[in-house]
């Protein structure tokens, strides 16, 4: 958090339209890319930021500290995002236990950002809600449990699903 974006955060809660629009560009690209990680949907996450901007900025006042502004708005565009989710009523898988997967990881090889991105966009909605939560957002499985209305053994069997599916899918990329 940079001195400028303190003061912006102070001119907002006194109404000040510019430095809100200071802050969205200073944020906007980041929280964009946590939308679209949980939505798997450009246009939804569209919509979603902008609706995330308009309730922290309401909300501005509510947030004591400005230098807590990043995590606080995170948290705000990550629970518009779950949200959505379960609106849309995403499906978690109930995978029985007896089925239990590898641990193993994969070969050291190096995985391009492109090749590893197009392979979480193309998990089934729940393993790839999950995964993003659990290992990008940093959530814990009783949390994402909690936002998305699961257990949380439901949670931790999407997230070890997502990493098989993950591990399946980019093995079978480098074989060719």
């Amino acid at each position: 958090m940079t001195k400028t974006q303190i003061v912006w955060i102070n001119q907002l809660k006194k109404g000040n339209e510019l430095a809100a629009f200071n802050l969205y560009n200073s944020y906007s690209k980041a929280m964009y890319s946590t939308l679209t990680r949980i939505t798997n949907d450009t246009e939804a996450a569209k919509d979603l930021l902008q609706e995330a901007f308009v309730k922290a900025f309401n909300r501005i006042g509510d947030l004591d500290e400005p230098k807590a502004f990043a995590g606080w708005l995170k948290r705000i565009v990550v629970n518009t995002g779950l949200e959505y989710a379960r609106k849309k009523k995403y499906f978690f898988e109930n995978i029985e236990e007896q089925a239990e997967l590898e641990s193993e990881e994969l070969d050291e090889k190096l995985i391009d950002n492109t090749t590893l991105h197009n392979a979480i966009k193309d998990l089934p909605d729940g393993c790839r809600t999950v995964l993003c939560l659990h290992l990008i957002e940093g959530y814990k499985h009783k949390e994402i449990a909690d936002q998305l209305g699961i257990t949380e053994s439901t949670s931790k069997t999407q997230y070890r699903h997502a990493k098989q599916l993950l591990k399946t899918k980019l093995q079978h990329h480098y074989e060719y």
